[in-house]
């Protein structure tokens, strides 16, 4: 078995040019933006994410400004949304920015999940399935390839770009773990609690080593949900979530920053990759911008630190190639990310992989966009709520008045990715994307760009 999987390694390759675009799908799709599909059926995780993030209907409209750079068949995309996008900033893409758009088809996720089904009670949802059904491209993806899209491919006759094993195991943080551990990586200080009693005893042990504080993590998750960072110090049982260990096993690993002695953080990096049939492509490293709870709000690239220490991004790099390759060999093929924390620890730095986020992420879209526009280039991109919400146009008018827009003919300015909207072309959230000559140019940008807004904000999670 051993040998087997080294031969699978030597047969997938790796092409590591941080900066430069991959050569993505030479192939066109029809692509469902199944974002509340992400936790594969696991009710509770869903719930509580749209209980913590909210309108994650309208999060597929990020899809919009890339779906045509990712999958380059030269024919015609199909972008199925859970919500109707904003005109606005479709306008926008078009117009301002000349960027070729998918075709648009919106069906909820009510529909998507029952879509293989004969009947159905509405005309219009009838009409969108059978022009879905008669689009060209012979494949078909999605966020995530759960049961629901591989019956859905099946029903079409199209394939799937992932196998659904690879999806979702490609997902999974206690398999990955375990890989990086078997290569003799470096790891976090990790035991396993099967249930809601053995995670006092899990944190019992972290204490011993030396932690203050520990996280536990189901094996899938995104966006903070499926994670909880606690103290070690808890002498009784702590409350964790059921659907926690819906997917086995938790992971309890003991928490890395300055409380652990002789410990100092340098960093959250995060490697973008892109996998085809036989490559492992690392096209970008970002830094997260994370909140107090460790959940994502937005990456800058390149990390200030990356230019002074050639040993670290030599690190990630490698460590990068080797969760890329045991991605590829889960099935997985498409976008990815790979999360990192860098430390230094009595003198010496540390990489760790914190895990894969095996799907187009919160950075894929300004990374993709920023390569397009500016490959030699820096950004910034900040997930934004406006308190009260406001409507589209008016962002907009404003960001035309200031000249802080992004056009191709400038060398800095703003991308605004996404609008989360409550109503339509009311705006309570948006991505909005730096690009400048360097990171300093688009904190600059980001500054101005907040000051204008009418409104008042808090930066978000993504």
């Amino acid at each position: 078995m051993e040998n087997q999987q080294q031969q699978e390694n030597n047969k997938i390759r790796v092409n590591a040019r941080p900066g430069e675009m991959p050569p993505f799908w030479d192939r066109n799709i029809v692509f469902f933006a199944n974002l509340l599909s992400i936790f594969y059926g696991n009710n509770g995780k869903t719930e509580m994410l749209k209980q913590e993030v909210g309108g994650l209907e309208t999060y597929g409209g990020r899809l919009i400004p890339i779906l045509n750079l990712l999958f380059r068949g030269g024919g015609e995309n199909l972008l199925v949304l859970e919500a109707p996008p904003d005109k606005v900033l479709l306008d926008h893409y078009t117009r301002t920015l000349g960027l070729q758009v998918p075709k648009l088809e919106i069906l909820s996720h009510t529909s998507y999940k029952t879509l293989c089904e004969k009947r159905t009670e509405k005309d219009e949802t009838k009409q969108v399935i059978e022009r879905i059904k008669n689009h060209p491209a012979n494949w078909i993806d999605g966020f995530v390839t759960d049961a629901t899209l591989v019956d859905i491919a099946n029903f079409l006759g199209k394939k799937t770009t992932s196998t659904p094993d690879g999806s979702r195991f490609g997902n999974n943080k206690l398999l990955l773990h375990l890989n990086l551990a078997e290569k003799g990586f470096p790891v976090f200080d990790t035991v396993t609690a099967e249930s809601h009693e053995e995670v006092s005893c899990c944190l019992e042990e972290l204490r011993c080593r030396g932690f203050s504080k520990a996280v536990i993590k189901s094996q899938v998750g995104a966006s903070g949900i499926g994670m909880v960072k606690v103290s070690t110090e808890i002498e009784k049982n702590i409350e964790i979530p059921d659907y926690f260990f819906l997917d086995g096993e938790c992971l309890v690993q003991g928490w890395l920053d300055e409380s652990v002695k002789d410990v100092q953080c340098t960093g959250s990096p995060s490697v973008q990759m892109f996998l085809d049939e036989d490559t492992v492509h690392l096209y970008d490293i970002t830094e997260q911008i994370l909140s107090g709870d460790s959940v994502h709000e937005g990456n800058i690239s390149p990390p200030i630190y990356i230019a002074s220490r050639d040993d670290i991004k030599d690190e990630l790099l490698l460590q990068g190639a080797e969760a890329g390759k045991w991605l590829h060999r889960q099935g997985y093929r498409g976008t990815a990310s790979a999360d990192f924390l860098v430390i230094d620890r009595e003198g010496k730095t540390q990489v760790f992989v914190c895990e894969i986020n095996a799907r187009v992420t919160g950075a894929t879209y300004p990374s993709v966009l920023v390569r397009h526009f500016m490959p030699e280039g820096a950004w910034l991109m900040r997930n934004i709520r406006f308190n009260p919400s406001v409507p589209s146009k008016k962002i907009m008018e404003l960001f035309e008045k200031a000249e802080v827009f992004y056009r191709p003919e400038k060398s800095d300015g703003i991308i605004p990715i996404n609008f989360n909207e409550e109503e339509e072309r009311i705006v309570h959230k948006g991505q909005l994307l730096c690009l400048g000559p360097n990171t300093e140019v688009c904190a600059k940008i980001l500054e101005q760009v907040t000051n204008i807004i009418p409104t008042g904000f808090v930066y978000d999670r993504d």
